[in-house]
């Protein structure tokens, strides 16, 4: 095969193309280097197929002549390894986010240390019964245990209303994120199947649909804030999409099924689940220091045949149940008899105030570890997401280097054309005009 006369000019455009393509994608780069999710692209060049010059020629013959450049794809640059390290990060870090969020609103609810702390109440509770034994008759000592025991049943009633609260607020939004009209993985998981019949269509067709492919990856990463992400390839270009313990997959090719039952689903669903949980233990451990407060002083009251000083045996029920009028500060029936009052100021500093101490000591010690876990949590997830954006993310700098490198082949190439039609101009215009 004869070697054409305007071969050059074919190759010189296949560089202007390929160096005016490349120059598109670094403009496509640049317009998204702020886009939430968008990952870098570039151009992947590949020889075009060298022709074969014929043998027993003058000009090459035998050899095999390179014909320029052709694009093979637009490349997305990802790490598949990256994005598996991320997901699970965060799907840990948000556990531990929200899981200190909840320890932490329980331990505020406690106002430990403090001047309307329980543990305060308690300390002027118990002082009001040393004042009783110390006046054993008189009346305005004894309307002055009746208030401070009123004070401290109410902060207790309202501790563990308030707790409650808590445990109801996690529980509320644990359902709203589940199974609420407005719950946020529906919709992901709607678009992720949507992107995987797209995604599956224009695979097949030989495409690369780089845009829906990091908005899957996007909807992906998201996903993993609520709960534990397993991505799987059908080889089709759609994915399966596994979600926490649930039975059936979250998205299968085209197929949504939510919702589903988690009981161990990891991320911010898990950790949901484990405030409610704590909060469970804790307002037990606060019913048993109500219990056994409320044990202990009946019981030394009623020594001498008086009524119960507290009703109720839990945080929440336990009330007054005496008046100035009704106390006994002692037995029988010899005035200034004060072994009542002397027995129930004697139990300051025992089992009831144990109760109490070990219980806001747990959860002060359960809100520092988990903040301090949280913390390294989410130090991690930094790292692992800026070794992610440092593939997939945009380097202005970069680019702008880019653009100048393929700026300059870009000039090559036409210089190289304009070269090319000089000669070309000169044998078709000029051969055989010579002296004319």
């Amino acid at each position: 095969m004869q070697v054409s006369s305007f071969f050059g000019l074919q190759t010189a455009l296949r560089g202007i193309t390929a160096q005016q393509r490349a120059l598109d994608v670094t403009s496509h780069n640049i317009a998204n280097a702020s886009t939430d999710g968008y990952s870098r692209q570039e151009v992947a060049y590949a020889a075009s197929s060298s022709l074969r010059l014929p043998s027993g020629t003058n000009s090459g013959g035998g050899a095999w002549l390179g014909q320029g450049v052709e694009i093979e794809q637009f490349r997305r640059l990802r790490d598949s390894f990256l994005d598996i390290q991320f997901r699970a990060q965060n799907t840990t870090a948000a556990y531990d986010e929200t899981a200190a969020k909840g320890v932490r609103r329980a331990l505020d609810e406690f106002n430990e240390p403090g001047e309307e702390g329980l543990n305060t109440l308690l300390e002027r509770f118990w002082s009001s019964w040393n004042d009783l034994a110390n006046s054993p008759s008189d009346v305005s000592v004894k309307t002055a245990v009746v208030g401070h025991a009123t004070t401290l049943v109410t902060a207790l009633n309202g501790l563990d209303s308030r707790l409650s609260a808590v445990q109801a607020n996690a529980t509320s939004e644990y359902a709203t994120l589940t199974t609420g009209a407005q719950n946020p993985i529906q919709p992901i998981a709607d678009e992720l199947a949507l992107l995987n019949g797209q995604i599956k269509s224009l695979t097949g067709a030989g495409q690369s649909p780089n845009e829906l492919l990091d908005r899957r990856d996007l909807l992906l990463d998201r996903l993993s804030e609520y709960g534990r992400v397993t991505v799987t390839d059908l080889g089709t270009g759609a994915i399966e999409v596994d979600f926490g313990d649930a039975t059936n997959p979250l998205v299968s090719d085209g197929t949504v099924d939510w919702p589903q039952a988690l009981t161990n689903p990891g991320g911010k669903l898990e950790a949901l689940l484990t405030v409610q949980a704590n909060l469970t233990s804790y307002r037990a451990d606060l019913d048993a220091f109500a219990a056994n407060l409320a044990t202990t002083v009946n019981t030394a009251h009623t020594a001498g045949g008086g009524p119960a000083f507290f009703t109720g045996a839990t945080a929440g029920a336990i009330a007054v149940n005496v008046t100035a009028a009704t106390i006994d500060s002692g037995t029988g029936t010899t005035t200034g008899a004060n072994d009542i009052a002397r027995a129930i100021a004697a139990l300051s500093n025992g089992t009831a105030d144990g109760l109490y101490a070990t219980l806001v000591s747990r959860v002060g010690h359960d809100v520092s570890v988990a903040e301090a876990t949280a913390t390294s949590s989410d130090a991690l997830r930094n790292t692992i997401e800026n070794r992610k954006l440092s593939v997939t993310g945009v380097s202005l700098d970069e680019e702008m280097t880019n653009m100048i490198r393929f700026q300059r082949a870009y000039q090559a190439s036409s210089r190289t054309m304009s070269a090319m039609d000089e000669m070309l101009d000169i044998l078709i215009n000029r051969t055989g005009r010579v002296g004319l």
